[in-house]
């Protein structure tokens, strides 16, 4: 559905037939904006489920990487679906107002997690339902009135079963809001960002109400390249393991739970292994114009090293990118690599 927020001036979409905005025409003053005095950045194009019934935390937890037991009200975080060998499938940011469980996804990935969570419901007396006509996510930056994140620190390798508290990973604070929605606190761009779950019908008009200029796409996406925040499907492959995206793994797994797909793979590599692969920021020497492209080949020497997922220009840093990575190449930072004919480093 296309959003109101492409009437404005100097809105301008990267590929027809897009929902939000790329950039409202100076994509890197509005990156200066989101990161400095702060910004607002329409998320309308996420789709929005809402899982009600009394058993659905206890539901969710059992198909879950996250430990959602003990989330109270007024609280979010973040989970993933594993296939059964533990690649990542699924991913959602979560939060709770005491009746319904609201999970926001990428575009491409909300029939897909809503077809799996109707597979696995069974007889468990829950309700599943797609809400996005109804509901649009903002983001925003510039307001730490909610208390920051709580998160538990990654634990090393073969700890102590029993150590890690019963609560998610990561703690979002936040709250219900008059209208029906709520704000979470996530700080997911290493600033104070905070999500707001709005009525469709009153999204284009945030800015307005909370006197903050307008960022685009563009802004928001090259902002999480430094903070190593991934897309799935954009960022991951179907190949990929939480262990090779440091953020997933602390914000959307947790350690000691047991008991969900892909959970054998997840304790293996936690306590045995390595990860074969790992998502790093790239810093590109800036000799071609336009980012590389989702997908392009990382070389280092004559050998491909892994592949660049979201790319872009940085107001502070330059061309900039994400890139999954062979571990044993990723963990040299004297490596020089090739990407398209720019050469990049970490």
């Amino acid at each position: 559905m296309t959003s109101e927020w492409l009437k404005r001036d100097g809105a301008v979409v990267e590929n027809p037939g897009d929902e939000v905005a790329w950039h409202y025409g100076d994509p890197l003053r509005e990156q200066r904006r989101l990161a400095g005095e702060g910004a607002v950045v329409d998320r309308g194009d996420r789709r929005i489920l809402t899982v009600t019934g009394a058993e659905r935390l206890t539901w969710l937890h059992s198909l879950t990487t996250q430990h959602l037991t003990a989330l109270e009200a007024g609280r979010g975080t973040e989970l993933l679906v594993l296939s059964p060998n533990g690649h990542v499938e699924h991913h959602a940011n979560v939060f709770d107002d005491g009746e319904t469980t609201w999970l926001d996804t990428e575009a491409a990935d909300g029939d897909g997690l809503r077809g799996y969570l109707e597979r696995m419901r069974f007889f468990t007396p829950v309700e599943i339902a797609d809400v996005t006509a109804d509901w649009a996510l903002v983001t925003y930056t510039g307001d730490d009135s909610l208390t920051e994140p709580d998160r538990l620190p990654v634990p090393e390798a073969k700890f102590a079963a029993g150590t890690l508290p019963p609560r998610p990973s990561v703690i979002y604070h936040g709250e219900s809001t008059t209208s029906g929605g709520f704000r979470r606190r996530t700080d997911q761009l290493g600033i104070a960002t905070v999500d707001m779950l709005v009525p469709r019908v009153e999204s284009a008009s945030v800015p307005e109400r909370s006197g903050l200029p307008v960022s685009g796409r563009w802004a928001f996406d090259v902002l999480r390249i430094p903070a190593e925040r991934p897309v799935v499907g954009v960022d991951t492959d179907h190949r990929t393991i939480p262990h090779e995206a440091a953020a997933l793994l602390a914000c959307a797994v947790h350690l000691d739970k047991g008991c969900y797909r892909g959970q054998e793979t997840v304790a293996r590599v936690h306590h045995l292994g390595k990860p074969p692969r790992r998502l790093v920021s790239l810093h590109l020497d800036g000799s071609e114009e336009h980012p590389p492209a989702v997908g392009a080949d990382v070389k280092a020497g004559p050998r491909t090293a892994g592949r660049v997922g979201t790319a872009g220009r940085h107001y502070e840093d330059g061309m900039v990118a994400l890139a999954l990575l062979r571990r044993n190449v990723a963990d040299d930072p004297e490596t020089v690599y090739d990407v398209e004919g720019s050469r990049a480093r970490r």
